[in-house]
């Protein structure tokens, strides 16, 4: 069965007690929820991961390289705009990876505007809310079933 893996950064465990302009009110476990059963409804397995610690979120990149996971989908936080070790981890990963904001990362602080993953990744879904996930996941399967 395909294999995608779902990434989730930093404080990504706070969603829907943080900055609900930005962000909504829905929780991690929303998240989780929504690509978990539209995955079920694609045919595809999706493995859902979020940390604090950049390490770990390296390791799991590694792993899934050494796994064969067929694709990766990310929404790294705040590690986007500067982790060059996240992004040197990504690119280990041979498969798609399709980056993903909540929020419309273009449209706030300056800061936010630049990606040091996105050279590396096959394309960005900015700015809708939960439905990026699910944006995000249907780009990644819709990659998978071209590239074959």
């Amino acid at each position: 069965m395909t294999k995608i893996l779902a990434l989730h950064g930093i404080n990504h465990n706070m969603f829907g007690k943080r900055d609900p302009v930005q962000y909504g009110s829905f929780t991690l476990q929303d998240i989780y929820k929504s690509i978990e059963d539209l995955g079920q409804e694609l045919g595809v397995e999706v493995e859902n991961f979020q940390t604090n610690d950049e390490g770990a979120i390296c390791l799991k990149i590694h792993q899934a390289f050494l796994d064969g996971v067929d694709a990766i989908m990310i929404n790294a936080g705040a590690w986007t705009h500067y982790s060059y070790g996240l992004r040197d981890a990504l690119a280990i990963f041979t498969g798609p990876i399709v980056e993903v904001h909540m929020s419309n990362v273009h449209a706030r602080e300056e800061f936010r505007h630049h990606s040091v993953i996105s050279a590396i990744v096959r394309g960005q879904i900015v700015g809708f809310g939960i439905d990026s996930y699910t944006l995000a996941l249907r780009a990644c399967v819709g990659m998978l079933a071209r590239d074959k």
